[in-house]
C-alpha cells in the first residue's frame, strides 16, 4: 500500500517535486561534464557531495509528493546490488559485456545455442531495474478506460488464466516465471495451486520470499530449471500458462513441445508471445533496427513471426482453440500497450525516464550509485541496454510490426 502523504494540495505537490527534480536535472547538465566522459575518479569530493545531495533531493521530493515510495525501492535496490556482488559473486560490468558480446559479435545460430547463457545473464542483470521500475509483473498490457497500470496488468493476467479452465486445487505450471507476479495473481484469482520455472536462480529467491510475503508459501512455488527440458513428469499439470517468456526460445517447437508434455490430456495451455507481425518488412533498414533492438534490450536470441509461432504449436500436437493477436482488440477510450515506454514530463509516470530530463536523472543517479559503491559498475550500461531495448518496443508498437500479446490457445488431445 502506499505510504501517507502530508495534506497538500496535488498542484503544489507536483509542483514541489517538479521543482526538485528540474533543479536536479539542471546540476547535472551544467555543472558535470558529459556523462560517459568522465570517470569516478576524476570527480572531487565536493562533487559528490553535492550529486549525492541532489539524489537524495529527488528520492525525498518524489516520496512527499507522490507517495509511492521511490526512496525505499531505491534502498531495497541497493541493498540486492550489495547482496549480489558479496553473496552471489556477480561481477555486473564483466556480465554485461559478455552479454553485450553476444548480440554483436555472434550470429543468430551461436545465440540460439547459447540460449541458456543468454537469458541467465539477461535476466540477473535486468531483474532488478524490472522490479524497481515496473513491478512484480514483468509484461506488459493494454489499458481499458479508466483503467490504472496495475489493474491494465492484473486484468490482462486474469483473463488468460481464465482461458485455462481450471478449478480451485487444480495444478497448474507458468513457464518462466519471473519472480511470480502473475503467478501469486493468478493463484488468488484461481485458487490453484501454482509451480512457476525460471532459469535464473535470484529470480527464484526473490519469487519465493514474495510468495511468502503474500502468504502463498503453500500454494505457489518458484523453482530453478530451462524449459526446453522441463523437469516434470509425463501428464503433471491441469493447466499452463505463459507470458511474454517462451520468446526466449531458441526453438518454439522445443519448448511448446515439452508443454504438451507435462500437460494432462485434455488440458489447456494459454499464453502471450512476442512476435514480429506482417507489417514487419525485413528489407526496411528502420524495421530491422527495431528488431535489433528489441532482441538486444530483452535477452531474446531471435524473434518469429506471429504465423510461425501459430504453425510450431500446431506441429508439436496441440489443438489450438483460438490464436490472435490481442493488441488488435478493439479498445474505445482506452490506451495501447506500448504508451509506458514512451516520453512524458509527467514525474510521477514511468514514461518520465523516457524524456531527455528523465535520461538524465536516471543516468545521473545510477552515476552517482556507482561512484559511492553503491551500485556496482557497469550498472550503467545495463540501463543503456534496457532503455534501448524499451526504444523498440515502443517503436515497434507505434509501427504495428512487433506484438508483445500475441495469444495462443491450445488443448492437448484426449486420449
Amino acid at each position: 500500500p502506499a505510504t501517507p502523504v502530508p495534506a497538500m494540495g496535488a498542484t503544489a505537490r507536483i509542483a514541489a517535486a517538479t521543482a526538485v527534480l528540474w533543479a536536479a536535472a539542471l546540476f547535472h547538465v551544467s555543472r558535470l561534464p558529459p556523462l560517459p566522459e568522465i570517470s569516478p575518479g576524476a570527480l572531487t569530493a565536493p562533487h559528490w557531495a553535492l550529486a549525492s545531495l541532489s539524489l537524495a533531493l529527488v528520492l525525498l521530493g518524489m516520496n512527499f509528493a507522490s507517495g509511492v515510495d521511490p526512496l525505499g525501492r531505491t534502498l531495497a535496490m541497493i541493498s540486492t546490488f550489495s547482496y549480489q556482488k558479496t553473496q552471489r559473486k556477480v561481477e555486473v560490468d564483466g556480465m554485461i559485456d559478455e552479454y553485450n558480446d553476444l548480440h554483436h559479435k555472434s550470429s543468430v545460430d551461436d545465440r540460439n545455442s547459447s540460449y541458456t547463457s543468454l537469458v541467465n545473464a539477461y535476466y540477473e542483470l535486468a531483474t532488478l531495474f524490472y522490479e524497481w521500475g515496473w513491478g512484480q509483473s514483468f509484461h506488459f498490457a493494454d489499458f481499458r478506460k479508466g483503467e490504472d497500470f496495475r489493474q491494465a496488468i492484473k486484468r490482462h493476467e486474469y483473463y488468460l488464466a481464465g482461458r485455462l479452465g481450471v478449478s480451485p486445487g487444480a495444478k497448474v505450471l507458468d513457464v518462466g516465471c519471473g519472480i511470480g507476479g502473475p503467478m501469486r495473481n493468478i493463484a488468488e484469482f484461481t485458487q490453484a495451486n501454482i509451480k512457476g520455472i525460471t532459469i535464473n536462480s535470484y529470480q527464484v529467491k526473490r519469487g519465493n520470499e514474495l510468495n511468502a510475503r503474500a502468504g502463498l508459501a503453500g500454494q505457489c512455488e518458484s523453482i530453478q530449471g530451462d524449459f526446453m527440458q522441463l523437469p516434470f513428469p509425463d501428464n503433471s499439470f491441469d493447466g499452463v500458462y505463459a507470458i511474454e517468456a517462451t520468446c526466449h526460445a531458441p526453438r518454439r517447437e522445443g519448448v511448446y513441445g515439452e508443454i504438451l508434455r507435462v500437460l494432462k490430456p485434455g488440458g489447456v495451455f494459454a499464453c502471450y508471445e512476442w512476435c514480429l507481425t506482417d507489417k514487419y518488412n525485413p528489407d526496411s533498414a528502420g524495421h530491422r533496427l527495431i528488431k535489433k533492438r528489441i532482441e538486444e534490450g530483452d535477452g531474446l536470441p531471435d524473434m518469429a513471426y506471429t504465423h510461425e509461432v501459430g504453425h510450431a504449436l500446431r506441429s508439436v500436437g496441440f489443438d489450438v482453440v483460438d490464436e490472435r493477436d490481442m493488441a488488435l482488440t478493439p479498445n474505445p477510450g482506452g490506451t495501447p500497450w506500448f504508451v509506458p515506454l514512451t516520453p512524458s514530463y509527467n514525474v510521477f509516470s514511468q514514461r518520465f525516464q523516457f524524456t531527455p530530463v528523465g535520461k538524465t536523472l536516471t543516468n545521473a543517479m545510477l552515476f552517482v550509485l556507482e561512484g559511492l559503491w553503491l551500485a556496482p559498475k557497469g550498472t550503467s550500461k545495463v540501463n543503456a541496454m534496457l532503455q534501448a531495448g524499451g526504444k523498440g518496443c515502443a517503436d515497434g508498437g507505434t509501427t504495428g510490426t512487433f506484438t508483445p500479446m500475441y495469444l495462443m490457445v491450445g488443448r492437448k488431445p484426449s486420449e
